[in-house]
């Protein structure tokens, strides 16, 4: 599976240090140079820039080659190309948060998947413990539905009693 991710789910992964699940769960993780260049920002964490500089090759950064679609123009520059990118790779999936960007999206008929998504994917195969993921996530700027988060939390606990 090919995925291209926006900014924020890659700099959250980085943080909470979840971004190894990438590769486990998606053959090939794609950013357009958009992403690439937010990741790399002063405004950025400094963790995150120094990860970003020394990821393996299952993380590739491509430039977008066709004309922005002007229905983009109220997202960032980073949305904007992601979406464009997985139109244009015609990827399997695109990660990405923001509501606006999810919501245009989803409205292209792009599959959309969020931090947590990834997050609950890599609970579901045992390659990290959720709570405890989202407890280090919770900790950062990242915002979500507390309802949201509170089901994911009583599905994994079910999944977990059902073993």
């Amino acid at each position: 599976m090919i995925v291209v991710a926006d900014t924020s789910p890659i700099n959250y992964l980085i943080l909470i240090g979840a971004i190894d699940v990438l590769p486990a769960l998606y053959q090939k993780i794609v950013v357009p140079t958009a992403v690439y260049n937010e990741l790399q920002s002063d405004a950025t964490p400094v963790e995150v820039r120094d990860c970003i500089t020394k990821m393996p090759d299952w993380f590739e950064v491509l430039p977008v080659t066709i004309l922005l679609d002007d229905a983009l123009q109220n997202l960032d520059e980073g949305e904007k190309q992601a979406i464009t990118l997985f139109e244009e790779m015609n990827a399997d999936a695109l990660i990405i948060d923001e509501r606006q960007g999810r919501a245009a999206a989803i409205k292209r008929g792009i599959f959309v998947i969020g931090t947590l998504g990834v997050l609950n994917s890599a609970a579901v195969k045992d390659l990290l413990n959720l709570p405890d993921a989202i407890a280090k996530l919770q900790k950062t700027s990242f915002r979500a539905s507390p309802t949201l988060i509170n089901l994911l939390l009583q599905l994994d606990i079910k999944r977990k009693q059902s073993k």
